[in-house]
């Protein structure tokens, strides 16, 4: 008894060490985002001067607008790709299907550097100028092979066969795939999206090396500041604090729209 209770302990202690490393840094970030001092550390009175320095900063509004920009055009993208890339692989003959499986997951064992290389040297090659589009094309090919994967589970719980029952009831293969399928991998596709965004978000290699030098985005942007002056500006302080809270209230949304459905598909 004693023996149970002592190993019970040593795991909450033991998570509770890992979500303290974890989330200690962010708390410390967000307590001194309400307070105007240079330096984390030294507090100078609760004050929201750092908010208001944050929208007057127009470098930091713009690279974060650029970054939100990039981020969903380039999720929208990849979650449309990608789910019809799962449902064709998850379709395919079992020699294809391996094959294209053993590939997709390729670029997500590769090196993000190697990616950004070679997406680099195929714009210059191809003569292409760097601008949006070419940044929009890298986030696209890092993010892609996530949303498969995200799809991919929910695919292999769905029955196989009733897609092919829906044509043999008379359905077009477009109405089959929209009625039949896509109900059944909505969750996977959504799960998909928002790690897209999460991954673009915080994605500084491939933004470097094929966007042009004129678009900033968070990471350039600090990036930079930091290289030329060494520190950060104290309104940063005030943006993680927003964009994680913004990922809180996604987060639980997601949270209770998926206890909600489970509800009722227990009530059922």
């Amino acid at each position: 008894m004693k023996t149970s209770k002592l190993t019970d302990f040593i795991r909450k202690f033991y998570v509770y060490i890992v979500l303290f490393i974890m989330y200690a840094p962010i708390l410390l970030l967000i307590v001194f985002s309400f307070t105007d001092t240079k330096l984390v550390g030294s507090w100078d009175g609760f004050s929201l001067r750092l908010y208001a320095s944050l929208f007057r900063n127009t470098e930091i509004v713009t690279a974060a607008v650029n970054t939100f920009v990039v981020a969903f055009s380039s999720a929208a993208v990849s979650t449309i790709l990608g789910t019809l890339g799962a449902i064709g692989i998850f379709y395919s003959g079992r020699r294809s299907k391996a094959i294209m499986e053993g590939i997709g997951q390729i670029p997500i064992m590769n090196a993000e550097i190697v990616t950004a290389l070679s997406l680099t040297i195929l714009f210059v090659f191809c003569g292409i100028k760097f601008n949006f589009l070419t940044l929009l094309v890298g986030h696209v090919v890092l993010t892609i092979p996530f949303v498969v994967l995200s799809v991919r589970p929910k695919l292999m719980q769905m029955d196989p066969n009733i897609y092919e029952a829906a044509l043999d009831l008379g359905a077009t293969p477009n109405k089959a795939l929209m009625r039949v399928i896509m109900p059944e991998v909505v969750p996977g596709v959504i799960s998909g999206f928002i790690l897209s965004v999460t991954l673009s978000l915080d994605d500084y290699i491939i933004t470097a090396f094929t966007r042009d030098t004129a678009y900033q985005t968070l990471s350039t942007y600090v990036y930079g500041v930091t290289s030329k002056k060494g520190t950060l500006p104290p309104s940063l302080r005030a943006l993680t604090t927003v964009i994680t809270l913004l990922a809180l209230l996604v987060l639980l949304i997601a949270n209770k729209r998926s206890k909600t459905k489970t509800k009722k598909s227990k009530a059922r």
